[in-house]
């Protein structure tokens, strides 16, 4: 039984989009804005807003036009970029707190690493050269 509807799903399925990132973050949004229309009084209008990006992505998913979809997604990806870069950069230091102490070049803001415990040093910013101390 479970395997006829999976078959059925699969056959549904052929020649459609599917799923990606875009679609995620569509998902995401709709039910932030569910979630946050449960807080606000009279948010009719966040519902609304919620089960339109709903039928949207579920209008992606299903879009047999996948040249379009993954222009969309492309867009997305673009668009994201430097947010995705930050946060996950901001992952990696935070992962790494423990082993390095990182310190942001007072020129240009670039993120610069030390090794903890090696005591006082200078660094110089690999983007423009600019050389400050910095303790660890």
């Amino acid at each position: 039984m479970l395997q006829k509807m999976r078959e059925a799903l699969t056959r549904f399925m052929q020649g459609r989009y599917g799923a990606d990132a875009l679609g995620r973050f569509l998902v995401w949004a709709a039910l932030g804005f569910y979630v946050l229309g449960m807080f606000v009084p009279h948010a009719g209008v966040l519902t609304l807003l919620g089960l339109a990006t709903l039928i949207y992505t579920l209008f992606r998913m299903f879009s047999r036009n996948t040249a379009r979809r993954t222009a969309e997604n492309a867009w997305f990806w673009n668009r994201t970029a430097k947010l995705r870069t930050s946060f996950s950069q901001a992952r990696v230091r935070f992962q790494n707190r423990k082993e390095y102490k990182y310190f942001r070049c007072p020129k240009c803001h670039a993120w610069l690493k030390l090794k903890r415990g090696s005591g006082e040093g200078t660094l110089t910013c690999g983007k423009c050269k600019h050389a400050f101390k910095a303790k660890a």
